[in-house]
């Protein structure tokens, strides 16, 4: 079965292919499940020119947020964009093309995406800029908008536990944008915190299965906390 092996042992290795002017698809939301070190990676690469679709654009020096400094995201596809100084000063300058999308549409484009489905229509965000330019439709007397589906180069993603066929769980919430991300993507490259023998994951818990992925590496996080809150 050691053709079934889908472990690397280097980020470099895990993100080779990678080239100016992909698309890459980034699990996470917030800081919470964020594929940290294949970031880093793309950093040290100093791959440039890139799409990057994720919840969101990290924070000013962590998360895709580092990918800013450099000027290595041409174009930012998200729901959120609300805690990145460095993103709002490039969005300003016009050094970044930005697609803001509703949250819930965001995900599905991404699981369509994964599923083969090219578009669907939805109601969100019917009457509003977001649907400037695209098909209307009426369903059951409440118009819906056309939206299409996405699919990446690269998928960049976080777990908690794997094998080494590739079987993923992500831990609780962790699991947020990852799963998507990991399916609509022609190489998936999924980082986390265990590799685990085949046969130790209860095939039942599994989120992501191994045909999505691509390749596996085992990290050590930083898992930093967003915005920290506690009870006086």
């Amino acid at each position: 079965m050691a053709g079934f092996d889908k472990r690397v042992n280097s980020y470099a290795e895990a993100l080779e292919g990678l080239e100016d002017g992909m698309t890459v698809l980034a699990g996470g939301f917030g800081l919470c499940g964020i594929p940290e070190n294949l970031i880093a990676e793309i950093k040290r690469k100093g791959t440039r020119d890139l799409t990057v679709v994720s919840n969101n654009c990290g924070i000013d020096g962590f998360g895709l947020g580092v990918l800013l400094e450099d000027r290595q995201i041409r174009k930012m596809i998200a729901s959120y964009v609300g805690e990145n100084a460095l993103f709002e000063k490039q969005l300003l300058d016009g050094e970044l093309e930005v697609e803001l999308t509703p949250q819930g549409t965001l995900a599905e484009k991404m699981r369509a995406g994964g599923a083969g489905i090219p578009a669907f229509y939805t109601a969100t965000g019917y009457g509003t800029p977001i649907a400037e330019g695209k098909d209307v439709r009426e369903f059951n007397g409440r118009p819906h908008i056309l939206e299409h589906a996405i699919t990446g180069d690269f998928a960049i993603v976080k777990g908690w536990k794997a094998d080494r066929y590739g079987n993923v769980i992500y831990r609780h919430t962790a699991q947020n944008f990852n799963p998507l991300a990991a399916a609509a993507a022609k190489v998936t490259v999924v980082e986390v915190e265990e590799i685990v023998e085949p046969g130790e994951i209860d095939p039942a818990q599994i989120h992501t299965p191994g045909i999505y992925v691509d390749r596996i590496i085992c990290g050590t996080f930083e898992k930093r906390i967003e915005k920290r809150t506690v009870r006086s």
